[in-house]
Order: C-alpha cells, then sequence, then structure tokens
C-alpha cells in the first residue's frame, strides 16, 4: 500500500471511470486497473464492484475512501510545508543575541519579519559572544547577534549590522560626571567595572586596548558578563566602565553616559550577524535580508535628519 495507491483510489471514487481516472492521473489505464486489484488484495475488500455499465463503490469502498482522502491531503500539506521551511517560509529560526541586541536592533527588526513570516517560530537565546560563536560553529543555533569586532579564532561569518561607538558609563555622584565630555585619560585613575575575561573576552580585549592606547592600564575592581549588569554595578558606584553607546537606552538610575572625544577607531564597536559558513538555513538567510533592510532604512532617515538645516 502507497501514497500513489491512495490518490489513485480517489481519482477513481470521483470518476466512477478507469479512463477518466487514468487520464486524470496522467497514467495508461491498463497499470490503474492493476494498481487498484492489488490495493484490493492487500486489503482484503472489493473496493470497487464491476458491472456492465460501469464501476460503483462497495461498502467496504465507501468506508476506506474517508481515509484516502485525508492520507492524499496529509501528503500535500507534507509537500506544502517541506517547500515552504527550504525556501525559509516556515520552520523554526534559532536565533542567540547579546543583551544589547534587544536595546534598538530587536525592537526595529522582529515586528517587520513576524509580519512578513508568520509561519517561522522564533527560538530567542540570550548569550555572550564567545559561547554564541561557538554554537553558530556547532549548529545549535541558526544565526547568532554578536558583539563586532571578535578577537577569537572563529570559522562563522561575520557581517557588521549596527554601528556604535563605546562611551564612558559613570556614577552619577562621579566628579566626571560633572563635565559634558571627557578623553579617555580622564579615567585613569578611576576604578574599572569591566567585562568578564573569559565570558565576554571581546569587549574586555577591545577596552583594555583603547585604555593602553590612552597610556595607561585600567584598574579593574570588579568583573561581568553582561552590558546591563556593568550598568548596575556603576550605578551602585563601584567604578567607571565603558559600554556600547546604545546601551543608555536601558540603563538603570544612578548613571550618566559622557561622549569621549579621543580614542577615534579604538571605540568603535557594532552587533554583527554571525552565521555557519557553509550550513546556513534559508530562514536565517530570510532575517538577514530583513536585517539589511531595516538598517539601510534607518541609515537614510539618519542622513535625512543629517542634512535638514537647524
Amino acid at each position: 500500500m502507497n501514497l500513489q495507491q491512495m490518490k489513485q483510489l480517489v481519482a477513481l471514487a470521483e470518476t466512477l471511470n478507469f479512463r477518466r481516472a487514468a487520464e486524470r492521473l496522467h497514467m495508461a489505464q491498463p497499470p490503474l486497473s492493476v494498481s487498484i486489484r492489488r490495493l484490493e488484495d492487500e486489503l482484503g475488500a472489493r473496493l470497487f464492484a464491476r458491472e456492465r455499465r460501469g464501476i460503483r463503490l462497495t461498502p467496504a469502498g465507501e468506508a476506506v475512501l474517508a481515509h484516502a482522502r485525508q492520507i492524499a491531503f496529509h501528503a500535500e500539506q507534507l509537500k506544502r510545508a517541506a517547500a515552504s521551511a527550504s525556501g525559509g517560509m516556515s520552520g523554526r529560526l534559532r536565533i542567540a543575541f547579546v543583551g544589547s541586541a534587544a536595546y534598538s536592533l530587536f525592537p526595529r527588526v522582529l515586528p517587520v519579519f513576524r509580519e512578513r513570516f508568520p509561519g517561522v517560530e522564533l527560538d530567542l537565546r540570550e548569550s555572550t559572544t564567545t559561547q554564541m560563536l561557538q554554537q553558530v560553529e556547532r549548529g545549535d543555533v541558526d544565526l547568532a547577534l554578536v558583539r563586532y569586532p571578535v578577537v577569537e579564532a572563529t570559522t562563522v561569518v561575520l557581517r557588521p549590522v549596527e554601528s556604535d561607538v563605546l562611551a564612558a558609563a559613570l556614577p552619577a555622584g562621579s566628579p566626571l560626571a560633572r563635565k559634558r565630555t571627557l578623553r579617555m585619560r580622564d579615567l585613569a585613575d578611576e576604578p574599572f567595572v569591566t567585562y568578564s575575561a573569559t565570558a565576554a573576552m571581546n569587549l574586555r580585549v577591545q577596552v583594555v586596548a583603547a585604555c593602553q592606547a590612552a597610556g595607561f592600564t585600567p584598574r579593574i575592581v570588579q568583573e561581568a558578563v553582561q552590558v546591563q549588569t556593568v550598568l548596575s554595578l556603576v550605578g551602585s558606584g563601584l567604578g567607571v566602565a565603558l559600554v556600547p553607546s546604545l546601551s543608555r537606552m536601558q540603563a538603570p538610575a544612578g548613571v550618566e553616559f559622557r561622549r569621549l572625544t579621543d580614542g577615534g577607531e579604538r571605540l568603535e564597536t557594532a552587533l554583527a550577524v554571525a552565521t555557519h559558513a557553509h550550513n546556513e538555513p534559508a530562514v536565517a538567510a530570510r532575517f538577514r535580508d530583513v536585517l539589511a533592510e531595516v538598517e539601510s532604512q534607518g541609515a537614510r532617515r539618519q542622513r535625512k535628519r543629517v542634512a535638514q538645516p537647524a
């Protein structure tokens, strides 16, 4: 018994004519007759009564017809689901992300993606850049939004999508908070809250390198993994920190942000999309396309605002 026989049974039951059923199925009449006879033999019952004026369904044929239609219908749905998933229109998309992706990027991208691809189930997981790069390499997630640049060796493909700069985060009561802007050297004598050397190595390396380029090594008094935790510790008065400037959108009370007038490229940071180099699911590519489109629209709006006369 096979799927083709179910389709043949349905076609013959609807036409009650071997010739017309064979034409609908794009096959010759003799193979259709043989196939139906084999199905009847396997079921142990005659499904069609052959009469001089044609054929009719037997009670056994009436009983199995509804089931045959269900099998044919679900088989077609199965094919459509497979085609939709392989084309990135449905299925499950596993996205890992650093916490700062939730500040600005997700609120702009997720509504657009969900509207365009309602058949895609999103599985969102917060993690660290180091862990996510390994997860993408192993295939544990389909796509990751990581902090960029990265310093560890990786085989994943990285595409920057949201540019930012590191800014100084200060306790509200710090004398430095009275200044409108700061230079890196202004932070030289301050205790630093910074990122874990193991769990958040990329930002840790960038912060230390920026400080050393300014002529000092930061005096680290506390480590944390997530930017939000760093900001909470700064708000508690433990020290200062260098954090992505967009994190001010979710900063806790008691934290002041100041732009750094020097540091240049060393303070540039971004979010990047990380995907597997050779095994990227189609649905992940769809998400990347939406990301690129939303970022492009945001950049155009920003250029228009800059071009407008004051």
